[in-house]
């Protein structure tokens, strides 16, 4: 942690030491962000334009969606502008409600499809292609857990108890797995079929609302301004899109891979709900709540797979 600090303070004074970045900063304040902003729209916009003549035009839509469904994050934050605290019954039903959005979307948008690609491609063999992705997405997320430092959800700090450091450590338990949640959607945009992307994308953005939720008011607690910690809310969520355009991108150029980074992506989740998420809805006594929340979400979620057109 102190040698990847000590490398983002030396990145960030190189910046701040460049001639393009003192001119900026000496601009009035609606200048500065309208330069800014209009660097970054152009950026992207080249950036897309790449994608679109490389890669075609599912790509750039998948990317897209990525973005949109890791924004997310940002949106849950929001009533951290209003509020400090929630209650344990509304915040365990959300996250049950997530959970439950999980477990369909992982049943019906990607095992299902998933098996019946690898036995297109291997015919007969596909739920055995799938299952070695499903072990490979746990064992994954379960190196990522043992190696990087960080707090799980069912240990969210509290603001008035716990040390900056914890929340900090929590809120990059969150961005990693963000990361194989936006490969989720990139693979599932990669098998071309926009739908089934786009029910992937949704069920990230819901599961994404209570994530960001629970990054913002432990910061609020702390007395960081509410904009700053909606704001670093949002960027956890943004590591969505490097994880969506790899996974859509390697999919598409390797279509062969498809069925078992679809069981990659389901291991993935399985392993995030499991590990993460069900722990935290019954750690507060509040279980039931969260029980019906995650059979509601899972039924939207699979209406959702079923009706959208």
């Amino acid at each position: 942690m102190a040698n990847i600090q000590a490398f983002l303070n030396t990145q960030f004074s190189r910046i701040q030491s460049s001639q393009n970045y003192i001119k900026i900063k000496a601009m009035p304040t609606t200048q500065r962000w309208a330069t800014i902003a209009g660097i970054f729209l152009l950026s992207l916009t080249i950036f897309f334009i790449f994608l679109y003549l490389v890669f075609g035009e599912i790509v750039v839509i998948g990317f897209i969606a990525s973005i949109l469904a890791g924004l997310a994050t940002g949106v849950g934050a929001l009533p951290a502008l209003f509020f400090k605290d929630i209650s344990n019954k509304v915040f365990s039903s959300l996250l049950g409600g997530a959970a439950g959005v999980m477990l369909a979307a992982t049943a019906f948008s990607l095992l299902v499809p998933g098996i019946e690609y690898g036995n297109a491609i291997w015919p007969g063999n596909g739920l055995w292609i799938v299952a070695i992705g499903m072990i490979i997405g746990a064992l994954f997320l379960h190196y990522a857990d043992q190696n990087l430092p960080h707090l799980h959800f069912d240990a969210i700090p509290n603001a008035n108890q716990d040390s900056i450091q914890k929340i900090w450590l929590f809120i990059l338990a969150i961005t990693i797995h963000n990361f194989p949640e936006g490969m989720t959607v990139g693979v599932s945009f990669g098998t071309g079929d926009i739908k089934n992307g786009i029910v992937l994308a949704i069920a990230i953005a819901l599961q994404n609302i209570p994530e960001g939720l629970a990054v913002a008011l432990p910061l609020v607690g702390l007395g960081y301004n509410k904009w700053k910690a909606v704001g670093i809310a949002t960027l956890t969520g943004l590591v969505e899109p490097i994880g969506g355009l790899l996974g859509i991108t390697m999919v598409t150029l390797f279509s062969s891979f498809l069925p078992i980074a679809m069981g990659f992506a389901a291991g993935a989740m399985l392993f995030v709900i499991s590990e993460e998420i069900i722990p935290e809805t019954h750690s507060k006594g509040r279980s039931r709540h969260a029980t019906f929340s995650l059979l509601l979400g899972f039924i939207i979620m699979m209406a959702l797979d079923n009706l959208l057109v």
